[in-house]
């Protein structure tokens, strides 16, 4: 490890230590918009991972993330909520190692379009689900789990999935998927397995999405099918990402703190057009800052050119 990863790994580790701290801030909104935070901070790392070298734009995200609150939601009466954490990551890894085979031989717009009907899909197999049951109503999610306790899970999660982020773009696998992100044909006759290394880390983005559903199940108390499979957080999981830069890894993270507090302000002023401010938000960064913040940052930081992490 050279002299300047070690440097930023002291540096992430001094910015997380003073995350941790914001539960004893003393105020509840900030506590909530810390928790909202650290929850696109995951996710659109997560995203990263997979969509950052292969430029393909998975709108899943909100597939993964409501199987992970109605595996919670569904269970708690009957199983530890701990275990039912784990069920979810274990089902979030199968669904999309199975989701992968079946579409990551797609390209382009086509795979665009099946990623955003996932949602959807899966959403009214469990509303189907319900009504066959005899109850079309949500589930109720009773815990003694805090909000500070969620915000602590999502920090750990948030910095675990940064150093697998650290290590994937160091590894062999990580230059496989940025081959393939630059040519993927010029991969295949290089010999490398894109389909192994695409579904490898669609599966990563699958599993971390859906544990980050289960952890926040609790924070809600009430899940309906609408709200956890909702298209809104897939876009906005995009959103935050391209805004940060989706090449860096630390780019989503640099996203996603000025979008949610721009988002919350928004929300809070124009309650009935966030459909049409998302839409805005996209085309101002594919626009203006096509390569997000962090192409920004390099720009006037030649010292970060070239580096991934």
């Amino acid at each position: 490890m050279t002299r300047n990863e070690i440097r930023n790994f002291a540096i992430t580790i001094v910015l997380f230590a003073l995350a941790a701290l914001v539960p004893f801030a003393g105020s509840g909104y900030w506590l909530s918009i810390g928790v909202t935070i650290a929850t696109y901070m995951v996710l659109s790392t997560s995203w990263a991972l997979f969509s950052g070298p292969t430029h393909y734009i998975s709108l899943a995200t909100g597939a993964f993330y409501g199987i992970g609150m109605f595996v919670v939601g569904g269970g708690i009466d009957f199983i530890p909520y701990w275990g039912l954490v784990a069920i979810a990551g274990v089902l979030g890894a199968i669904l999309s190692a199975l989701i992968g085979l079946a579409t990551l031989r797609l390209s382009g717009v086509y795979f665009v379009i099946f990623t955003l009907g996932l949602a959807e899909f899966i959403r009214q197999i469990v509303t189907w689900v319900q009504t066959t049951m005899g109850s079309s109503s949500g589930l109720y999610v009773l815990t003694d789990i805090t909000e500070p306790m969620i915000y602590w899970e999502l920090l750990i999660l948030g910095a675990f999935v940064y150093l697998l982020g650290w290590w994937i773009n160091r590894s062999r696998l990580g230059f496989a998927l940025r081959i393939i992100g630059n040519d993927e044909v010029v991969a295949v006759h290089s010999g490398i397995n894109t389909a192994y290394a695409k579904i490898i880390l669609f599966i990563v983005s699958g599993t971390v999405a859906t544990l980050v559903g289960a952890l926040l199940a609790p924070r809600l108390s009430y899940i309906e099918s609408s709200i956890a499979f909702s298209p809104m957080l897939s876009f906005i999981v995009v959103i935050t990402a391209l805004l940060g830069g989706a090449q860096r890894l630390w780019g989503p993270i640099v996203g996603v703190i000025p979008f949610m507090l721009a988002w919350d302000f928004l929300t809070a002023t124009f309650p009935n057009q966030t459909t049409l401010m998302l839409g805005i938000c996209f085309l101002l960064i594919v626009y203006a800052i096509p390569n997000g913040f962090a192409g920004l940052i390099e720009k006037h930081i030649p010292q970060l050119r070239g580096r991934r992490s």
